[in-house]
């Protein structure tokens, strides 16, 4: 029997290096899957959330400091936030926005949360010191979090369930929303748990891939969320396709991405788009969401190039009492519900070019390159589904830079994902027993 004197410091430094990251791995899942605050009460103010968001940042910071001292440790650490000179860029010039904007402090505090989660996303994926602890680690927190979802819904029903009590939506009663603030939320984050689920399940691990997968379904089913039902399938074709013929990559990638925002927005701003959306049976609204772009296309007229400042605009009492030409219900919305539109209102058009070289076209660079590697495909999989779920959500919801939201984090650490498939090799289970 091996014996703690018997242990090397180095094999020991191993030991809780791999022990430490696997607690520092499931804290920040449990961050954003579960958070610190489940299950709020809806019933209430909403303006009441001031506690829950300190709790939340404070959160964050413990958790980044703790990421960060991992990461002057690990070999790898010369990996996390790269490209770095694309990332440097981008955040300077949302940096100089901010700076410039109406409300420099509250865009820079925004910056700043934003910039954490980017580099706590890059340093999660190197936590777990193989795929096989990795694979291990990602079924044991989905299925914990599937398990706070259902306790919720059998035991705090008032909850984790919309009620016809709740202040905003009463019309969302008897959908389940489990820990999380509304059911669309939570309908996102189960379709990503199903892709977490098929990763595991083709990892050997039939049993908790299978159950975190019928689980999610289940769940996503009574949310009522009819999007994110409906991509569920829808996303799996595409990336099946998007695997097998490398010519459909760009046209399903960055076509979709502009042909879903063509019929979206362009409804809000041409009559003959709206006309043409409302011919094939789809509400040309898209849940009132006209309405908003409309505000959005007016503002982004009038300063295209810097824009209002990172994660301004919305909210800010310029616009909520503007008046004026702004005479609609669209000017109380909490954000603009497409995250390209966002980013261009926020950040302006060099913002936005930064930001789709970032997350559209380096990842389909990433996985030219992953797929002639010896890396598990398997892996690269799981990153080109969430990746590919993320990008195209974010035409209909504002996805990018939401620095509590588990999707944004899932989207960061697969775009990260993809290029650690493309650049290095992973250490196998066996490999790893070898080296301690």
């Amino acid at each position: 029997m091996t014996t703690l004197e018997s242990i090397s410091s180095d094999k020991l430094a191993k030991y809780s290096s791999g022990t430490a990251g696997a607690v520092l791995f499931l804290l920040m899942y449990f961050f954003f899957w579960i958070h610190t605050t489940p299950f709020p009460d809806l019933s209430g103010d909403p303006s009441n959330a001031n506690d829950s968001n300190l709790i939340n940042q404070l959160s964050i910071l413990i958790l980044s400091g703790s990421y960060l001292l991992f990461a002057l440790f690990s070999p790898m650490r010369q990996t996390i936030l790269q490209p770095r000179i694309l990332l440097c860029t981008l955040f300077l010039w949302y940096t100089f926005v901010s700076v410039i904007s109406s409300y420099p402090a509250e865009a820079l505090k925004h910056l700043v949360l934003a910039m954490l989660v980017c580099i706590n996303a890059g340093i999660f994926l190197l936590l777990p010191a193989t795929e096989e602890r990795f694979a291990k680690l990602l079924g044991i927190a989905t299925l914990i979090m599937l398990a706070v979802a259902y306790f919720g819904v059998f035991f705090l029903p008032v909850r984790a369930i919309h009620q016809a009590s709740e202040v905003r939506e009463p019309l969302l009663a008897g959908f389940w929303r489990g820990q999380f603030v509304h059911k669309n939320s939570a309908a996102a984050i189960m379709v990503i748990a199903v892709f977490f689920g098929l990763y595991v399940y083709s990892m050997k691990r039939r049993v908790t891939g299978g159950l975190i997968v019928v689980l999610s379904v289940i769940f996503l089913l009574h949310t009522g969320g009819k999007t994110s039902t409906a991509a569920l399938p829808g996303i799996l074709i595409l990336a099946f396709i998007f695997e097998t013929w490398k010519w459909t990559r760009i046209p399903i990638a960055v076509g979709s991405i502009a042909l879903i925002n063509f019929f979206t927005i362009g409804s809000a701003v041409s009559p003959a788009v709206r006309a043409f959306v409302t011919s094939l049976g789809i509400d040309a609204s898209f849940t009132n969401r006209t309405d908003i772009w409309k505000v959005a296309f007016t503002a982004i007229s009038q300063n295209p190039i810097t824009g209002y400042g990172f994660q301004l605009f919305w909210g800010t009492k310029e616009i909520v009492y503007g008046g004026g030409s702004i005479e609609t219900w669209a000017v109380a919305a909490f954000n603009g519900h497409n995250a390209y539109l966002d980013i261009l209102l926020t950040t302006g058009i060099p913002g936005l070019l930064l930001t789709l070289t970032w997350l559209v076209f380096l990842p389909l660079k990433y996985i030219s390159q992953a797929t002639k590697t010896t890396n598990n495909p398997y892996l690269t999989r799981l990153f080109i589904r969430i990746w590919l779920y993320g990008v195209l959500t974010a035409c209909v919801e504002t996805v990018f830079f939401e620095s509590g939201s588990p999707m944004w984090f899932s989207l960061l650490f697969a775009v990260f994902g993809l290029r650690l498939q493309a650049n290095a090799s992973l250490e196998s289970e066996q490999q790893a027993r070898v080296a301690a």
